[in-house]
């Protein structure tokens, strides 16, 4: 095999990053760890002030960068990182950061689903199986990614690491080379892939998509209530895009 061909083709610069990394071998084709999307804890919340006159008025706070579930920053910056490798910024549009992707994933591991209330837990477990709960899995993937980084280059966490180290890395885990407790390190990987392409595109009630612009760069309307105005239209229309949160309740 030539040198041109052992080069990985995600750290060819002559495309776009997002292309390569959709081209390369940062997937993992046929694994399903459960890509349902959590609680509804949105990125917003209501709150009523009295005036004097005996009226009230609404102020939405925003609560979409706050953590629920990641305590140490160093954990949240590793799967910040390598959740920009995944989808990371281009000519074409924001990337998972941009996008609210971490703090998505962060919330949701902090939900319910997060620790896989719905599902049943108790062993024993066939082959393949996973005795860890989602956000167990996350949790060991993020430091166990810090873990490797430190160890392989002189003490430095992954987000210090340059862009190309932290690939490599990252390559290691898809590949399940490395050694994580009672799951595989290709587990972790696709899980977090999952999350992070569900932080860019899922409803923004649910604390990623910031700012609809997954959708927008996608042209895709969201959750319009009805396209009856526009089945006469014989071109193609761009529709504003609007959030399930984003209706107006009489």
């Amino acid at each position: 095999m030539s040198e041109q061909e052992k080069k990985s083709p995600i750290l060819d610069k002559r495309s776009s990053r997002r292309t390569f990394i959709k081209n390369s071998g940062l997937t993992v084709g046929g694994l399903v760890l459960g890509g349902a999307i959590g609680s509804l804890v949105g990125g917003k919340t209501e709150t009523t002030t009295h005036t004097a006159t005996g009226g009230s008025t609404h102020t939405a706070i925003d609560y979409s960068d706050t953590r629920q579930f990641f305590v140490r920053q160093k954990d949240f910056d590793a799967l910040s990182t390598a959740a920009e490798l995944i989808y990371p910024e281009d000519e074409h549009g924001p990337g998972a950061i941009t996008l609210g992707a971490p703090y998505f994933i962060d919330k949701q591991l902090a939900s319910p689903w997060g620790i896989n209330t719905d599902d049943y837990r108790k062993g024993p477990f066939q082959p393949g199986e996973v005795p860890l709960d989602k956000a167990e899995i996350m949790l060991q993937g993020v430091r166990k990614i810090n873990e490797v980084a430190e160890k392989e280059h002189d003490g430095k966490v992954f987000k210090d690491l340059s862009e190309e180290q932290q690939i490599t890395i990252l390559s290691t885990f898809e590949a399940g080379e490395v050694k994580m407790d009672l799951v595989n390190s290709a587990a972790f990987f696709g899980l977090l892939r999952t999350l992070t392409l569900q932080g860019c595109f899922s409803d923004p009630l649910y604390g990623g998509n910031k700012n609809m612009a997954g959708w927008k760069m996608k042209e895709f309307p969201g959750a319009q209530m009805s396209y009856a105005s526009y089945l006469d239209e014989e071109e193609f229309v761009l529709i504003d895009p609007i959030s399930l949160g984003g209706h107006k309740h009489s």
